[in-house]
């Protein structure tokens, strides 16, 4: 079993002053950053969680990730699902193709919850997993090669061949699970408040709006109280005493 840190990422839009913004969320075990930035773009990326950050990093498929090191990192398995399902609605091969490939997605949550709540043994996960793996493998590179019957699902069975050891990074590192939740679930208040505000009006007003919604994700993360935490923000600033720390 190897242990190492792992970090969720995800990223939604923004508005400012009626302007596109994206909105990034990193989330650790122990916080969530939030980040209003002009552009969404790999620049921005890397300026969130660093070029040289030293753990796993948990995401979607975007091709903004596509310069880290796929033994880095680990691809949600929820979009991957939800990808098969979607080819499973068409047609000939390509109904074919997403229906065992979305069989197989099941197989890998069925494996994946036996870990969470019965045996906690990633050597055991590893078994299981492993020959799910050679049939996604084997189903992957059958709808790999340029042909007219494939062309609606080529291109994702290639993505996924291409990230291949980025799908299996939860069967081996402690600490890394298989989908992006929790980055996901990050973003679904400051989404909720975007729609309800509008968004923001100003650079100041972005600061405010990222650093208030991560105290208030990440107070929720740790189930403690946000106006406690702002209740000691507001009196340590009065006293000009050490901010309380999050983390």
């Amino acid at each position: 079993m190897v242990l190492m840190y792992s970090g969720h990422v995800d990223e939604t839009g923004w508005r400012t002053s009626g302007e596109g913004r994206a909105l990034w969320a990193a989330s650790t075990p122990a916080a969530t950053f939030l980040q209003i930035a002009e552009h969404c773009n790999r620049a921005q990326f890397n300026a969130l969680i660093g070029t040289s950050y030293p753990g796993i990093v948990i995401s979607d498929r975007w091709n903004g990730y596509e310069h880290l090191d796929p033994e880095r990192r680990q691809v949600c398995w929820s979009h991957i699902r939800r990808d098969f399902r979607r080819h499973a609605d068409g047609l000939g091969e390509q109904k074919t193709f997403g229906e065992q490939g979305f069989e197989l997605t099941g197989r890998v949550f069925a494996a994946w919850r036996a870990y969470q709540h019965t045996h906690h043994d990633r050597q055991r996960l590893g078994a299981e997993i492993a020959p799910i793996q050679s049939q996604l493998r084997q189903l992957l590179e059958a709808a790999s090669p340029k042909k007219a019957r494939n062309r609606w699902h080529r291109r994702f069975a290639n993505n996924l061949l291409k990230v291949w050891p980025a799908l299996w990074t939860f069967t081996t590192i402690d600490g890394v699970e298989p989908t992006n939740n929790p980055a996901e679930r990050a973003l679904r208040a400051p989404v909720i408040h975007r729609k309800v505000s509008l968004g923001t009006q100003s650079h100041s007003g972005e600061r405010f709006a990222e650093r208030a919604l991560s105290a208030a994700a990440t107070c929720r993360q740790q189930q403690r109280s946000l106006f406690t935490y702002l209740s000691e923000l507001l009196t340590a600033h009065t006293r000009d005493d050490p901010f309380p720390a999050l983390t």
